[in-house]
């Protein structure tokens, strides 16, 4: 997939994403669900964060700060086909869970702003990033930009569906 479209696709994600921000009650936005795990406010604070930090790492390939390591072929499928494997349950490393907290939705927006501000920083570069230079994630290895902005586009898309169960359980 070129850079373009992770683009495109990244810009459609963040509008559902701030479409459901306005239409959550401010009340229940905080509110641990029926189901348990996170409360929306955690959601937005672990993946507008997480994204954040995503493009800091794609921005160190861009700049040249990474090293010449191998992308696990694992990896490489998650990234082919856009999707972490279903029915399979991550853990959210330890250093990123501890950032997790509970935030408002205007702090929720001001992230997601601050997120595409980010984001449109990054764009123009990807392409041109040596495609040998990667970062490792914390989960999934070496990375080099293009993964990343890949990646960020997965795990965007990832959490979408965490907040459609949210809802669903608030639903009853």
């Amino acid at each position: 997939m070129t850079a373009a479209k992770i683009r495109a696709s990244l810009h459609h994600i963040v509008k559902a994403y701030k479409a459901k921000l306005s239409s959550y009650p401010e009340d229940i936005f905080q509110l641990t669900p029926p189901i348990d795990g996170w409360s929306y406010s955690e959601v937005y604070s672990h993946i507008f964060d997480s994204s954040l930090l995503s493009l800091i790492a794609l921005e160190n390939c861009i700049k040249g700060k990474g090293e010449d390591k191998p992308t696990h072929f694992a990896v490489k499928v998650i990234l082919f086909f856009g999707a972490f494997p279903p029915a399979q349950k991550y853990k959210v490393p330890k250093r990123l869970i501890d950032r997790v907290k509970k935030i408002s939705k205007t702090e929720a927006l001001d992230f997601i702003l601050e997120f595409e501000k980010a984001l449109e920083h990054a764009y123009p570069n990807v392409s041109k990033a040596n495609k040998h230079i990667k970062t490792p994630h914390p989960r999934l290895g070496y990375l080099n930009a293009k993964q990343w902005f890949r990646f960020i586009e997965i795990h965007l898309k990832h959490h979408l569906k965490q907040l459609n169960r949210i809802e669903q359980s608030f639903k009853g």
